[in-house]
């Protein structure tokens, strides 16, 4: 019997009963658009694969347990110190299990190259305007697990139960213990008694192996279903418009690929847990309630609060005798608080300020929404800020200044470094633009001089070709606000202003749509090529210069090429 004979019998005994085959051929011609931002998101989810692994084989050595014992180990340094049984059984795990130091360094960085690949990849979105209908849902996912990666990871280091991860738990109690009249309770449930407590590690490590990952994984499938259900989006060019998706087949091309990066994924993962040493938790020894370690920093993606809580200044009220720590209270909350309750709510308010109901299946290129990528911008530079500020005292001591002296910079920075990065960042992606419309116009240069009959010098330039032009004229289309009088349908020809434009709330509108659509006008035909339109990458073709807030769309009829289905 042949191999092929025996695969065709499998498939036709598992069809009858499941009915299967025509969903397995729909998905096996998926098609799915190439570009290397994508494989962000691919990171991401191979590094969770592979943090399954790794931490189901350390599930099977770990001891969660706070209860004390003299460790007589491999590690005769601490020969005989007293220590948890979560300290000792990863030390054993360590130097004594086989493979065991491998798999906790590559656990340990899959981790931190999961949390780095999902704040990658919703950079990449939210640049792109990936968010937009009809991806709010999975944009709300994606913001849940990096919620949930923050949770998981800092749980994860502290189960060893070293000094540094102590010292996190430490800080972990003082915020708990910062919010209002509840803080004390709170804290006192959580760690079983006064700190360190006695059950602060078994619940962390049923939250980290059992509760957590099940969320995660049960996210990541859903995000996986509604990214194949709605399509992907794909980048702009010749022929892509909302109505097609241009790319590859699932099988074979883009599982090769794939499967391929997956390895590849995993490869770099060994090297890093195979010769670069991170978080040697016997050089920091057991926890100890009346010990410190200088320069303690937490992994990167915990470093915005590490440094929000150092810059902010010492400020409490005692009211009634509760003292209300602001200073504690106020940083770790408010600075991650507004940035997910930010992105949460930002394509519905950008969706509210433009008027934009359609669907987007074509991504913008940052260039093209200054406002949207300078804003991007200005909050990467605030993280960017505070984490520095996180490690002040290694900054203080590394540049030989003041520790204090760090801290007031960063107090100034974090206000007046965003605001520089915004202006700075709009003023270049509209000078890009500009740059792309005299592209339009005249051409590319190709070094070529000629001179004219008066004896005039000038260097020849050649159109652009087609698949560029389509990259160049792709540009997000509003369809405006409804104006004063006469403007349009939706307003009354005494002037009266149409629902939504009236009163504060209505010029606040007005205000954000001029800000937000702020753009360079595409020129209403590119001098020096005479190409004709084919599709410009959201399948409009720009019939008319409109400028921001004039309360009319430039867009045309969507008559780009059909791509594949």
């Amino acid at each position: 019997m042949s191999t092929n004979h025996a695969l065709e019998g499998v498939g036709t005994w598992l069809d009858d009963r499941l009915h299967g085959a025509r969903g397995v051929r729909v998905l096996l011609r998926k098609v799915f658009p190439d570009h290397w931002t994508f494989l962000l998101g691919e990171i991401a989810l191979y590094s969770f694969i592979i943090l399954l692994l790794t931490g189901t084989f350390l599930t099977l050595f770990f001891q969660p347990s706070m209860g004390t014992v003299v460790y007589h180990g491999s590690y005769t340094n601490l020969d005989g110190v007293s220590m948890s049984r979560a300290y000792a059984s990863t030390l054993n795990i360590s130097f004594d299990v086989r493979g065991g130091l491998l798999m906790r360094q590559i656990h340990h960085w899959a981790a931190d190259l999961f949390m780095a690949a999902i704040m990658a990849h919703m950079i990449r979105i939210f640049f792109t305007g990936a968010y937009r209908k009809p991806r709010e849902v999975n944009w709300l996912i994606g913001i849940t697990l990096f919620t949930l990666g923050l949770l998981e990871g800092l749980f994860g280091y502290s189960l060893p139960d070293d000094l540094l991860s102590g010292a996190g738990l430490r800080i972990l109690e003082g915020v708990l213990q910062s919010i209002p009249i509840v803080g004390t309770y709170v804290a006192f449930f959580l760690f079983g008694g006064p700190f360190p407590g006695s059950d602060i590690i078994p619940r962390m490590y049923m939250l980290h192996v059992l509760l957590i990952p099940g969320l995660i994984l049960a996210l990541v499938t859903a995000h996986l279903f509604i990214m194949v259900f709605q399509k992907h989006t794909q980048m702009p060019g010749k022929g892509r418009t909302n109505t097609n998706v241009v790319g590859q087949p699932m099988y074979p091309y883009f599982m090769a690929k794939t499967g391929a990066f997956f390895f590849f994924t995993f490869g770099i993962l060994a090297l890093a847990g195979a010769f670069a040493q991170i978080n040697p938790i016997w050089l920091y020894g057991p926890y100890n309630a009346v010990a410190m370690s200088a320069g303690s920093q937490p992994d990167f993606y915990m470093g915005m609060l590490e440094g929000a809580l150092r810059v902010f200044p010492a400020w409490q009220w005692v009211v009634f005798g509760h003292t209300f720590a602001f200073n504690v209270f106020i940083p770790a909350l408010l600075p991650l608080g507004a940035l997910f309750t930010g992105a949460a709510f930002w394509p519905f308010i950008e969706q509210w300020v433009t008027g934009d109901k359609l669907e987007h299946h074509v991504n913008d290129r940052p260039r093209n929404a200054p406002t949207r990528t300078a804003i991007g911008v200005a909050v990467i530079t605030l993280y960017g800020v505070l984490w520095a500020e996180g490690a002040n005292d290694i900054l203080a001591n590394h540049f030989d200044i003041s520790l204090y002296l760090t801290t007031e910079i960063a107090r100034v920075a974090w206000i007046v470094a965003p605001i520089i990065a915004y202006i700075l960042t709009k003023r270049i992606c509209l000078g890009l633009q500009r740059k792309d419309v005299h592209l339009l116009e005249h051409g590319v240069e190709t070094g070529i001089i000629r001179q004219l009959p008066s004896g005039e010098f000038i260097e020849e330039t050649r159109p652009v070709d087609e698949e560029s032009r389509a990259i160049l004229e792709s540009r997000p289309h509003y369809q405006g606000l409804p104006r004063g009088a006469g403007a349009g349908p939706e307003e009354s020809q005494e002037g009266v202003p149409a629902p939504g434009m009236r009163g504060a709330i209505g010029k606040a509108r007005e205000r954000l749509y001029n800000v937000i659509t702020e753009s360079v006008p595409l020129p209403a035909n590119g001098h020096g090529n005479g190409h004709a339109i084919e599709g410009n990458g959201h399948g409009d073709q720009p019939s008319a210069v409109v400028p921001s807030g004039s309360g009319q769309s430039g867009a045309g009829p969507d008559d780009g090429p059909p791509g594949q289905p």
